[in-house]
């Protein structure tokens, strides 16, 4: 399980607003490896987190580029996986490395979509000459990719926007911290963010999710249910806030869990200017 929120709007009228600020979780088993996020690629131009399991390694779950180019993925909640089927976090680190196009390439990656268990893709190209553009395709839903207007978005382990009441709780908060963004300085905006990532109340009832779930998700309902997942051994790794100014200036604040613990923390952040 894994939560994303952002909002975006390409041109914004005042110099003190974002173009991006985007919140995320990534849930993951705590013994699965993986390393911290760091500049990487053959310039150290892409920044990520990457995923160590074998036979997955060198797939991430979120990261964004120097020349702007920003993806993130959640995996789609299905009752029984294909274990044949392809590792779904190279998806993102394959557009990240890319020259195509965020459309262009969702149109690719539709196409191939059948390889992968459930997944929801996000591709942004970030340009502060041309303006933004993200799309969105999920191999569960349309078969196209779309070009998403300016907004804000929730996204789960469901299509994008579906109305789970974890999601609609959480973008309740997450627009709430975006609405101070203008008049908070940034790292206390990255707190509120952070503070929403983190809360851990189980909204319940919810059959949407039973209804998706089914057997899978009845053990664990009440620890899904909510924004920040905390089970035995699985639960929320990673919670991740990216800002982009109207200049092209991006923050990028990881506060990661340490040795598998839930009680150890640590927390980073890269700071650059997009080069378009």
């Amino acid at each position: 399980m894994c939560i994303i929120f952002f909002k975006f709007d390409p041109r914004p009228v005042s110099k003190n607003a974002y173009r991006l600020i985007l919140a995320a979780n990534r849930d993951e088993f705590y013994h699965r490896p993986s390393k911290l996020a760091d500049f990487w690629g053959n310039n150290n131009e892409v920044l990520s987190g990457l995923d160590m399991e074998e036979g997955k390694e060198g797939g991430t779950w979120l990261g964004i580029s120097t020349r702007g180019k920003l993806a993130a993925l959640t995996n789609y909640l299905q009752p029984r996986q294909d274990r044949d089927a392809r590792g779904r976090g190279e998806l993102v680190a394959h557009f990240l490395t890319t020259d195509m196009d965020s459309l262009s390439y969702l149109k690719k990656v539709s196409a191939e979509g059948h390889l992968y268990n459930g997944f929801n893709l996000i591709a942004a190209d970030l340009s502060t000459e041309k303006g933004d553009v993200i799309c969105y395709y999920g191999n569960r839903g349309e078969p196209e990719p779309v070009v998403l207007a300016p907004g804000t978005y929730g996204l789960s382990n469901a299509l994008l926007e579906t109305p789970w009441r974890k999601l609609c709780f959480g973008k309740q908060l997450f627009l709430e911290a975006v609405e101070r963004s203008q008049a908070l300085p940034k790292d206390i905006l990255i707190a509120q963010l952070l503070n929403v990532l983190n809360n851990d109340e189980a909204q319940l009832p919810d059959p949407a999710i039973e209804d998706q779930g089914r057997e899978y998700v009845q053990p664990f309902l009440s620890k899904y249910a909510a924004v920040c997942v905390r089970c035995p051994g699985y639960g929320t790794r990673t919670n991740t806030v990216i800002l982009v100014d109207a200049d092209g200036h991006v923050t990028f604040t990881e506060r990661s869990m340490l040795d598998k613990d839930p009680s150890c923390w640590e927390t980073s952040t890269h700071e650059f200017k997009l080069q378009s």
